[in-house]
């Protein structure tokens, strides 16, 4: 019979350094001095002996039949083996999470299962390659580019917006506020609808995440953006008020008027600097998997608009350690009641 391993890579244990593998472990040795026998790392060795039953149970033809049986292709997808598992990914998706925040919250939800576990590089391939299987086609429409294909990004240009009165700058904004330890910091910004004939505002919260969509059906003129902000800043605790930082867009040439509305001092950043309100500019791109461009934005009311935001902060987030937005927002009001 032709041997199993036609073309063994040399990057690839061979069965004979198995064997050397578990002679050295029955005497006692090292992984660093089986490594060092072998010409290999001591991680290499000791991943290797603990994914075939550590020091005790390692058997040199066990591991390498198991080597041979995880390099064999083609391979069933995982999503295809495990209905339970597919079952929760579709969940997730329709609820429009994406790939990564459910591979994460699996570990959470699922904390004893080791079947439940999927990486997100694996939903992307099973979305987007054809033959893959697991999942339905039609749920690439979920995820927040809508894409059937990933394409690369592309930079967008900036528009000059003008000049605003009495400005306070970006630089002189407390130091407390750069590291999202004091909350009641925002990040505000309008997105447009179709032929900038719409808008929406978003506010997010700097060291929640927590975000506020504010619809504007007067239009998006300096004082109508200034009445639906404060009313809406206004609904907050006092202590969950205290700063925003905007662009400089011209929705917001009022804004002294705003702050002595709702108390809540107004910081401008640099012309065409967006980094500077990066979170604010991420979520912007999540929200757009609801307001889609192009789209005619009056036509959501504030209930539509709240309903997107509760979505978007039910999402678990890598940066709060795959809480979600709304659990630390409402940690934060507890804190101030």
């Amino acid at each position: 019979m032709p041997p199993r391993w036609k073309d063994r890579n040399p990057r690839q244990l061979s069965l004979a350094e198995r064997e050397v593998i578990a002679v050295g472990l029955h005497a006692g040795d090292s992984f660093r001095e089986i490594a060092v026998r072998l010409g290999r790392q001591p991680s290499t060795v000791c991943r290797e002996v603990n994914l075939n039953g550590g020091r005790v149970a390692y058997r040199a033809w066990r591991a390498d039949r198991r080597a041979f049986e995880l390099a064999r292709r083609p391979k069933r997808r995982k999503l295809i083996r495990c209905a339970r598992l597919a079952g929760y990914v579709t969940e997730k998706l329709e609820l429009r999470w994406s790939p990564r925040q459910i591979s994460a919250r699996l570990e959470l939800d699922h904390p004893d299962d080791s079947e439940m576990r999927v990486s997100h590089e694996t939903i992307y391939q099973t979305l987007f390659v054809q033959g893959r299987g697991g999942l339905r086609k039609e749920l690439t429409a979920c995820l927040r580019s809508g894409r059937t294909l990933r394409r690369p990004h592309r930079r967008r240009g900036s528009v000059n917006v003008g000049k605003i009165a009495d400005m306070v700058m970006i630089s002189e904004r407390p130091a407390e506020i750069e590291d999202r330890a004091l909350p009641g910091h925002w990040e505000g910004d309008l997105i447009m609808g179709r032929n900038g004939n719409s808008a929406v505002a978003t506010l997010v919260e700097r060291s929640s995440r927590f975000l506020m969509l504010v619809a504007l059906p007067d239009g998006r003129s300096a004082p109508a953006v200034r009445d639906a902000l404060a009313r809406h800043v206004l609904t907050l605790p006092e202590q969950l008020r205290r700063s925003i930082t905007w662009d400089q867009g011209k929705e917001m040439a009022e804004h002294a008027q705003f702050s002595v509305d709702s108390g809540v001092q107004v910081y401008f950043c640099d012309p065409h600097s967006p980094w500077q309100r990066g979170t604010n500019e991420n979520w912007n791109g999540l929200v757009r998997q609801f307001l889609p461009k192009g789209t005619d934005l009056s036509t959501h009311t504030q209930h539509d608009l709240d309903e997107i935001a509760r979505l978007l902060n039910t999402r678990p987030r890598k940066t709060l350690a795959w809480d979600t937005p709304a659990e630390r927002f409402n940690q934060l009001v507890a804190a101030t009641a």
